[in-house]
């Protein structure tokens, strides 16, 4: 996402600092920037920057990897910045979905209630806060689950034969790569931005409705319909009507376009990768 973010910027004249412990795979197009997060005296001579994308992402599945990229991480880096006296015009920070505990297929917004039932929403709310209570004005996007050049995860499984839960019903959430560097540059632009938004497309669809179309486009047999035994939640289903307010308007607006572009530009060995 962080890199796509920075080609869209520099195609609109910006130049775009890339923050990695390793820059090598970068595209020439971004200027590197060798540091580490975690390592606050690597972080000593940062240019000055006019707004700042928090992209990380933490480098394990467990709670220490977590904390690092999302809480201490962002500590690092504003405290950097503000001891080198920078004026930053508006900070971004990436959070996920995952801030929010609704199971029962109850529609969220941007001021619903976050109860995070797993260390990982914790940990993001965290640096959510961390960075809007920093020294400059911030917001945070909460991306639904992002899919997109890479990310085939759920094709491979429709392919392979996968089954869905139809009783209840299990809602999802989604977003494609290219919206979400889409919004943060969209949001760069907007006056007065809000300090919280919801990056998920414009449809919150159930399991089966998502894998009964991807089996139909991919040649595949239908998913079967499993009805889940024991108490199963819903998920939530996820309102982006405050990004659609401020003027945002979707390249994929639903799942349909989003997999659509995916399968069409697909080699079938790629669906058939781990």
């Amino acid at each position: 996402m962080g890199t796509a973010l920075g080609l869209l910027l520099v195609g609109d004249g910006h130049q775009v600092h890339a923050l990695r412990r390793n820059v090598s795979a970068l595209p020439a197009a971004l200027a590197p920037l060798a540091a580490d997060l975690a390592a606050p005296e690597s972080l000593s001579n940062l240019p000055e920057i006019d707004y700042l994308f928090y992209t990380a992402a933490a480098d394990g599945p467990d709670d220490a990897a977590y904390a690092c990229a999302y809480v201490s991480g962002v500590e690092n880096l504003l405290a950097a910045l503000r001891s080198a006296g920078q004026s930053v015009r508006h900070a971004f920070f990436v959070s996920s979905t995952g801030v929010y505990g609704q199971d029962a297929g109850e529609i969220v917004d941007e001021t619903s209630a976050t109860l995070p039932v797993r260390f990982t929403g914790a940990r993001l709310l965290q640096g959510e806060r961390t960075m809007l209570d920093g020294d400059y004005p911030a917001s945070v996007v909460r991306f639904g689950g992002i899919y997109g050049p890479g990310r085939t995860r759920l094709l491979r499984l429709v392919k392979a034969g996968a089954s869905c839960n139809v009783a209840p019903p299990r809602f999802s959430n989604r977003i494609h790569r290219d919206d979400c560097a889409g919004v943060l540059r969209h949001l760069m632009g907007v006056d007065a931005a809000e300090r919280i938004y919801l990056g998920v497309d414009c449809e919150p669809a159930a399991q089966c409705e998502v894998m009964e179309w991807l089996a139909k486009r991919l040649n595949a047999p239908p998913p079967a319909r499993e009805i889940a035994a024991g108490a199963c939640g819903q998920g939530k289903r996820c309102s982006n009507a405050r990004l659609l307010e401020s003027g945002y308007e979707f390249r994929y607006p639903t799942f349909r376009e989003g997999y659509g572009q995916i399968i069409g530009t697909l080699a079938p060995a790629e669906l058939e990768a781990g």
